[in-house]
């Protein structure tokens, strides 16, 4: 389906010189002069490069739909990641890299969502929050009481957040898994 270039939204994947890319920011400016355009910073699907484009409102891109199907994962082996289709229980081997920060929240068992193109992997979901445990929380310092004061911790995946003081180590919490940032106690 084919858009004009300054329609395109955050998140909106669109081919462009032979890749697929995902558009990541975007900035529509109106210069005094000439005809307004979209800054775009998109991010390539299959490589992870990043490119800033400007789109003029006559040019058009063709924007691409990804088909999604559930998946599990199943087991880490080192920079490879394997999930299963739970439809047909064939097996997929990615890198690591391909899924950036949000591999360190992956979980043995857990439900995930994997866009394709054309039957390629081009990007793995993984649920919006997660549950962890806080192996190592720094001492509250007294004094400090505001309700904006946070301190590092560590979770038992290796990520650090900034956790609210009355959070100890040993305790589950929620997090996001995209900002890494605490969201609550876990129930």
């Amino acid at each position: 389906m084919k858009i004009s270039g300054v329609d395109i939204r955050p998140g909106n994947i669109i081919e462009y010189e032979g890749g697929i890319w995902r558009a990541v920011k975007i900035q529509h400016t109106q210069p005094g002069k000439g005809g307004a355009y979209m800054q775009v910073e998109m991010k390539n699907l299959r490589d992870g490069r990043k490119n800033n484009v400007r789109f003029r409102s006559a040019e058009t891109v063709e924007r691409v739909r990804l088909d999604t199907k559930d998946f599990q994962f199943l087991f880490a082996d080192g920079d490879t990641l394997t999930f299963m289709d739970k439809e047909t229980y064939d097996q997929i081997t990615l890198p690591r890299d391909q899924l950036g920060d949000a591999a360190a929240f992956l979980q043995d068992g857990m439900d995930v969502v994997m866009e394709l193109y054309e039957e390629e992997p081009i990007n793995v979901q993984l649920p919006d929050t997660v549950e962890a445990t806080i192996v190592e929380a720094d001492a509250v310092v007294k004094g400090q009481t505001a309700s904006s004061s946070y301190k590092p911790a560590l979770l038992d995946n290796g990520v650090r957040v900034m956790v609210p003081p009355h959070i100890s180590s040993g305790t589950r919490i929620v997090v996001d898994v995209y900002s890494q940032e605490y969201v609550r106690r876990a129930d």
